[in-house]
């Protein structure tokens, strides 16, 4: 077994996914984490006894069909203190005294939708034929070319067969941008309750895969939500021996010769075998080295090509019991909700209530996820020094539009907290405060290389590597890198 030095930069969940690997496979392993918990963009807080989930509402892989839910047990993420829940419905759009729902089943969700909305009967055959068409679409597990595994994994003939029905609607989908999509339906709350499925840059075949995901049984939320799965892939990776270090954050990785020689930090040089940046590979590239990294021509290519999925994500603690409201509530505005340039017609309302330890008894958690494009604007809050003062803002505004829904939010608010793109740059050295990269109409699903051409030991992973990111390609980048990694140094991958 190799005793070769590996430095992983970065602990979220591709960084402990690939310290387990690493480890796992012999290697002499730190992970190097700037903050002071693992997860990194995969996270949550506390404020007052009320915790807000900030990174996690389901999960990719949480299903036991898919090869990704052994990836996800592989790294200890899945164990029995975080069982997975599939909620259903899981969104429900309230208008008065009427229900919309978002179920699981295709059938249940037809007809549902056909009763509330008769007029749109053909465009929501249309929508549940795309649904099904996408129901066995999903991330293949492959293992690299050249690789020595103890456990080999490769997608099976029938596997990839099943998604061979979505072929004819991919091209189709991937040419329509999400809100078009959207605004064939006439009823304006299937407009509302689809428009918050997803981001509305992306295109429409992202609003099928997320809504034929959850059809599949798929996209659960495991107990304890991000930290919980974080700290269990953490107390995994030292289980085996791998070291972490927090508060330690990289500033320079080495380069001498075209061969990675380790890292720099505040303390001083840390030498190392190999290096694998699990940083946003967006921001790395720029600040991680000096000179910043050009060689590789892919380098070039996500500077220019990355676009950032930005988010205002609010969270309030109220000292009321608010669950007649069901977990995931969509709440159509009457009037557009705007700020910092973004508009919004409606608030998906994130209900914590009837989980345990979010909240003190009797209270409420919220959140709320307002996925927008205005990093530049809390960008230049931050410079001419109104940063906290907009923050307040946003704050008061929401919680008045909101208490039209829930009075209770205006009149028992204990806690109210406003995180910004800006938030997620400073704790997560996200590029742009972005948490995915935005898909859009006509774009191309751009993947890049996870080790450097020119520079002997040098591997990237992460959300920014393979299109549109999320827990998922985390997870998998994670383990991809670390087969890279065994295949150069003549390693069995374990």
């Amino acid at each position: 077994m190799s005793q070769k030095k590996v430095i992983i930069v970065g602990a979220g969940i591709s960084g402990l996914s690939a310290g387990v690997y690493a480890a796992r496979s012999g290697f002499d392993v730190t992970i190097l984490e700037q903050h002071i918990i693992a997860g990194g963009l995969s996270t949550a807080w506390s404020r007052k006894g009320y915790y807000f989930e900030g990174g996690m509402h389901w999960l990719t892989g949480s299903s036991p069909k898919l090869k990704l839910n052994q990836v996800w047990k592989e790294v200890g993420a899945l164990q029995d203190n975080n069982p997975i829940e599939n909620r259903d419905p899981y969104y429900t759009l309230l208008d008065g005294d009427k229900k919309l729902c978002m179920y699981r089943d295709l059938k249940k969700l037809e007809q549902h939708f056909i009763e509330y909305a008769p007029e749109d009967k053909k465009m929501i055959k249309q929508l549940c034929r795309d649904i099904r068409r996408f129901k066995n679409v999903h991330l293949p597990i492959k293992d690299i070319r050249g690789l020595k595994s103890k456990n080999p994994m490769h997608p099976s003939l029938g596997e990839l067969l099943k998604m061979a029905p979505a072929a004819p609607r991919y091209f189709p989908l991937q040419r329509m941008s999400f809100v078009d999509y959207v605004n064939q339906f006439k009823n304006e709350n299937l407009r509302h309750l689809l428009m918050c499925v997803i981001g509305p840059r992306y295109n429409a075949i992202s609003l099928i895969y997320t809504l034929a995901s959850f059809a599949s049984g798929d996209c659960g939320y495991p107990a304890g939500g991000s930290v919980r799965m974080a700290n269990n892939i953490l107390e995994t990776y030292k289980s085996l021996g791998g070291k972490i270090q927090f508060r330690t954050k990289v500033e320079n990785v080495e380069i001498k010769d075209g061969v990675v020689t380790g890292v720099t930090t505040k303390d001083g040089f840390i030498p190392a075998d190999a290096v694998i940046v699990t940083q946003d590979t967006r921001n790395a590239i720029d600040t991680l080295f000096d000179p910043p990294l050009y060689l590789d021509s892919w380098i070039g290519k996500m500077r220019r090509d990355v676009i950032s999925e930005q988010t205002m994500f609010i969270s309030l603690g109220v000292k009321a019991d608010l669950s007649r409201f069901p977990f995931a509530t969509i709440f159509p505005l009457k009037e557009p909700f705007e700020f910092g340039g973004c508009k919004f017609n409606e608030f998906r309302i994130n209900n914590y209530s009837q989980y345990k330890d979010y909240q003190p008894e009797g209270c409420t958690t919220l959140t709320c996820l307002l996925i927008c494009d205005n990093y530049y604007f809390w960008k230049q809050a931050k410079d001419d020094g109104t940063y906290k003062a907009k923050k307040d803002e946003l704050g008061r505004k929401f919680v008045e539009t909101l208490s039209q829904f829930i009075p209770e939010v205006k009149d028992e608010l204990e806690v109210i907290d406003v995180a910004t793109p800006c938030t997620y740059e400073r704790y997560c050295t996200s590029w742009q405060g972005g948490w995915m990269s935005v898909w859009n109409q006509f774009g191309k699903q751009d993947n890049y290389p996870q080790e450097s051409a020119y520079v002997y030991g040098l591997y990237f992973a992460g959300q920014r590597i393979v299109m549109p990111g999320g827990l998922p390609i985390a997870v998998y980048t994670g383990r991809r890198a670390v087969q890279l990694l065994c295949r150069n140094e003549g390693e069995i991958f374990v």
